[in-house]
């Protein structure tokens, strides 16, 4: 193989560079990034991003954008100029993909530029839903740095303001977090009877939801959204209108309720798609030369849009990739963690309907406890709240546990 072209240039991208170096390739690289930034981490886009300062790095003026120092925005630069310059790839940042043509070996960019190449890595991610109809000023969704900076600028251009977050998941549990620390006033808007219900099962998530109001934020929950009521001549929002007809005042608005794997430009490529791209257990496509990382990715039948995740698939694709089959599958144990009003949530395993949490340390009244999941007499999850180092424990054991038993 002499040439890979990664199409996406953040967690999973990154690491699937990183690997297809480590792992001994030495052809030619392609990294092409629909964003204008070199990789950096998301996760603090949500918690210390949105509470820090503006900083002067607030409008990069560098002529090329592979080169913006992210450092002084809370650490987010997941690489350096000298790691750049070792990978040994061409930067294709702030251009989007448009068409694959596996059986010409070609990858179409919006620049009208085309690539030939003899691998691809798919690590496009995912990008957010929004809520039917027009998004006046006011209004966001977060998922991308630029993204963040627009929210940061609404939320610390005055005083205290009326934030409506519309999704309590962890993105909308860690921006409501991070509004209150702010001095706003939050409410936070849930379809479901609970937030993280899916995730943590209903005993579990009504525990975590106290959290909102242990910090003043309003939960509405059961109810979804109607719409947004913007007014004035820059059509700013003014309030959201829910389902059940309430309407809540609102300055600013954030979005969270979920995101959409971004494979619209592999229509008629003939990749299987469905919630992602589909894949087998070693990430990769019915056609070997392709493989797919990260949240795009939809592996043995699942998908999951965790850090962890991203990094570990890029790993197992790219070792596939070069072998020209699958060779290694990904089964590492589901994992996750969120950062909410200065508590760690942590949890791993495979929650399912009908398994029993039950708490093994720590006091939920002390918003400081470890819990496992029983089914059968055997866990099959653990969930910490602030017990970070009993919880690593728990996770390594059931991941031993857990792992398939060797073949002869």
């Amino acid at each position: 193989m002499k040439s890979v072209t990664v199409i996406g240039a953040s967690l999973a991208g990154l690491y699937a560079a990183r690997a297809l170096r480590a792992q001994g390739y030495d052809g030619r690289l392609t990294i092409v990034g629909a964003e204008p930034h070199r990789p950096y981490d998301r996760p603090p886009l949500s918690k210390e991003f949105l509470t820090a300062p503006a900083t002067t790095a607030e409008d990069p003026s560098t002529e090329d954008p592979s080169t913006e120092d992210l450092s002084t925005e809370g650490q987010l630069a997941l690489t350096d100029a000298e790691e750049v310059a070792g990978l040994d790839a061409e930067w294709l940042l702030g251009t989007r993909a448009t068409r694959l043509d596996p059986r010409q070996r070609t990858i179409r960019l919006d620049t009208g530029r085309t690539l030939t190449t003899d691998g691809v890595v798919l690590a496009t991610g995912a990008a957010p839903r929004r809520l039917p109809g027009p998004a006046p000023a006011g209004s966001h969704t977060l998922r991308t740095l630029d993204d963040a900076r627009a929210l940061r600028a609404d939320l610390t251009c005055g005083g205290p303001a009326r934030v409506v977050v519309i999704g309590g998941g962890f993105i909308g549990a860690e921006v409501a977090a991070s509004c209150a620390a702010l001095g706003h006033q939050v409410t936070v808007v849930e379809a479901a009877p609970l937030p993280l219900v899916p995730q943590l099962g209903y005993a579990m998530a009504e525990l975590c939801s106290r959290l909102h109001g242990d910090h003043g934020v309003a939960l509405r929950t059961g109810t979804g959204v109607r719409g947004l009521h913007s007014a004035g001549r820059d059509d700013r929002v003014t309030g959201v209108e829910l389902s059940d007809g309430r309407l809540l005042p609102a300055d600013v608005v954030v979005t969270g309720i979920g995101v959409r794997p971004a494979t619209d430009w592999l229509e008629g490529s003939g990749l299987p798609l469905g919630d992602g791209v589909r894949c087998d257990a070693g990430c990769v496509t019915p056609i070997p030369t392709i493989v797919a990382a990260g949240d795009v990715a939809h592996v043995a039948g699942a998908r999951a849009e965790h850090w962890t995740n991203a990094t570990e698939q890029a790993a197992t694709a790219v070792h596939n990739l070069l072998a020209g089959r699958t060779a290694r599958t990904h089964r590492a144990l589901p994992y996750f963690w969120s950062d909410q009003y200065g508590v760690r949530l942590q949890f791993a395993g495979h929650h399912r309907p009908g398994d029993v949490p039950r708490i093994v340390e720590g006091s939920p009244d002390d918003r400081s406890f470890l819990a496992r999941y029983e089914r059968d007499g055997r866990t099959t999850a653990v969930l910490a709240l602030n017990r970070p180092r009993p919880f690593m424990r728990l996770r390594r054991e059931l991941a031993r546990a857990t792992q398939p038993a060797p073949t002869a």
